[in-house]
């Protein structure tokens, strides 16, 4: 068992936290908040355009892409560098890590220009228009309808939960495009503008939301989408959206540790029962790291390992809700207090405004988005166990 890197990774590691150090926004720079995932303020632009320009984006794509080809591992210790620091690459995470790479991966060359690489080089925002209010984790039973009209798709229905659809430039959309066909097989994906006729986002609040509002749900009524922004092939969208979530599933594990070790770091237990569940929460954070450890190195070795992304985010995500709970009965009324401490770096969106109850409400939403945690436990027992359905 080896439990370090070898010297090239270290090396690839050293380069990144030299640029870290040398290139990082001061605080001053940064006063101004985005207002939700898809809202960046104009050093946030900068900021991940710098990224892109060298190669520290998607370490993962080619240099065309913010990348430099990075290996499994190059890319582990980059994101564990940006965790361990407590900063973003980029203040649009969906925009980024899931609708661009899903176009790199899918789209067609013009769309990879037109819409992909203006994302990844901050001077576009795009959301992810998948859950419905009847299709939340059961995507497949998504409604939304478009119909071929010449050579466009007109559009008709609802999306909800669709994070930061108000700021953004245009939406990843599944929309249902062969009604007869089994419900995996009907799907499609559509690029569409936020500013399209028809299209309305009304952004809502959460039980935590204080100045901004990022959840939206998105209305659509006669949207006319030209053919041309179909991405991948037509019904086949399915493959695009699991496309979509690995992208999102990715090494997600890593940050499930960093929001525990976070959690871990501010709990002040202080009855026996608490020191108990805070004694958990090291232990979950532990077992966490060391699962993940294990998936990464099959990872590394090219070996296809679907279970562990199902285990890991399960694990992950019920680990991080307990530690949220468990931080909020120590906090006391102290809980609901939003303090801005020096612990949190200036350039993570997530935690400097973050009260004890926010978190605790974040930890909550952790063991929903992405797919929820009991169906994480249907996958595990159908496809990793071989239990019956139930």
């Amino acid at each position: 068992m080896q439990l370090t890197f070898d010297d090239d990774v270290e090396r690839f590691r050293a380069e990144f936290s030299a640029f870290l150090d040398a290139n990082l926004p001061s605080e001053s720079q940064t006063l101004e908040r985005p207002q939700s995932v898809s809202h960046m303020p104009q050093w946030a632009r900068d900021w991940q355009r710098l990224l892109f320009d060298n190669g520290w984006l998607l370490p993962a794509q080619p240099p065309e892409f913010g990348g430099r080809n990075a290996t499994v591992l190059q890319q582990f210790v980059h994101l564990d560098e940006l965790c361990r620091r407590r900063i973003f690459h980029s203040f649009n995470p969906q925009g980024v890590n899931i609708v661009a790479t899903s176009l790199i991966a899918f789209g067609t060359a013009e769309q990879k220009q037109r819409w992909a690489v203006p994302v990844l080089r901050g001077e576009m925002t795009a959301s992810l228009g998948m859950s419905e209010p009847n299709a939340g984790s059961d995507l497949a039973s998504l409604s939304t309808r478009a119909v071929r009209d010449g050579d466009h798709f007109v559009v008709n229905g609802q999306k909800v939960w669709t994070s930061g659809a108000h700021h953004a430039d245009f939406l990843l959309t599944f929309v249902r495009t062969d009604p007869d066909a089994p419900k995996h097989k009907g799907i499609s994906a559509l690029i569409i503008p936020t500013k399209t006729q028809g299209l309305v986002c009304r952004p809502f609040a959460d039980v935590a939301s204080r100045d901004n509002l990022d959840f939206n749900e998105v209305f659509f009524d006669d949207v006319r989408v030209p053919a041309e922004n179909l991405v991948g092939e037509l019904n086949q969208g399915w493959r695009v959206a699991n496309g979509s979530l690995g992208h999102e599933r990715t090494m997600m594990w890593l940050l499930f540790a960093d929001r525990l070790d976070n959690l871990i770091a501010d709990c002040r237990p202080r009855t026996s029962v608490e020191r108990d569940q805070y004694a958990s929460m090291i232990m979950d954070y532990h077992a966490l790291r060391a699962l993940g450890s294990a998936a990464l190195a099959r990872a590394a070795r090219g070996e296809v390992d679907t279970s562990s992304v199902s285990v890991l985010k399960l694990l992950g995500s019920e680990a991080e809700r307990r530690a949220a709970d468990v931080l909020l009965d120590t906090a006391g009324i102290e809980g609901l207090v939003h303090p801005v401490t020096g612990r949190y770096q200036h350039m993570n969106n997530d935690e400097y405004f973050a009260s004890s109850f926010e978190r605790y409400t974040r930890g909550i939403a952790a063991t929903i988005a992405g797919g929820t945690s009991e169906i994480q436990r249907n996958i595990i027992a159908q496809q990793v166990l071989g239990l019956p359905r139930g």
